[in-house]
Parts: C-alpha cells; structure tokens; sequence
C-alpha cells in the first residue's frame, strides 16, 4: 500500500504561479512513476505530467514550458510546478503513484486531491 498526501493548492490569479507537492509513504520501494492529474466536474481525469523514478517525465501538450515536474526519490515527493497558469487551469489536482511489482501486480494509488482555482 501506497499512501498520497498533496497540498499547495490554492486560489491565484491569472499568469500567476503555484507549486503543488506530494508525499508518498508507505511501500514506496515498488513506485515506478508518479504523475499529476487533474478533473474537472463532469469531465475525465487527464493526465498533466508524469515522472518516472529515472526521471523521464512528460506532459500534456496545453502545459508544456509552463509546468515542470520533479521528484526526490530519497523523499518521496514530486512536485508540480506551474507557471503562467490560465483559467481552464481550474481543477482538482490529484497526485498519483503507480506500483509494478510484475505484469500481472501493477497497482494505481491516488492523493486526496487539492483544488487549484485561476480567476481571470
């Protein structure tokens, strides 16, 4: 078992800056990735950024060069950091760690989740 605990969220104006972090505990020797993904009422959670324990990452295309992902395996943390944020920005942000032990034992856990709001 993974536990997930986000924060950072927040209400900031448009073009402003928030960072989010989250931190795993538990078994966290299997993580392989983390990500952030955000939704928004009636909608399907989408991934925002991925990082992998080598640090490979990637993002949605609406965020890159204003978002950047990071993590500090000793820790267990990843951050988001997010820039230049617009108001379809507006979600509930979701931190998550995906376990893989083998093929057939590959396990998704999520954060909370914490609320970012832009206003224009």
């Amino acid at each position: 078992q993974v536990q997930l605990v986000e924060s950072g969220g927040g209400l900031v104006r448009t073009g402003g800056s928030l960072t989010l972090s989250c931190a795993a505990s538990g078994n966290t020797n299997n993580i392989y990735s983390m990500a952030w993904y955000r939704q928004t009422p009636g909608e399907r959670r989408e991934l925002v950024a991925s990082i992998t324990r080598a640090g490979n990452t990637r993002y949605t295309d609406s965020v890159k060069g204003r978002f950047t992902i990071s993590r500090d395996n000793n820790k267990n943390t990843v951050w988001l950091q997010m820039n230049s944020l617009k108001p379809e920005g507006t979600a509930a942000y979701y931190c998550n760690a995906f376990t893989a032990t083998s093929p057939s034992q590959e396990y998704n856990y999520w954060g909370q989740g914490t609320q970012v709001t832009v206003s224009s």
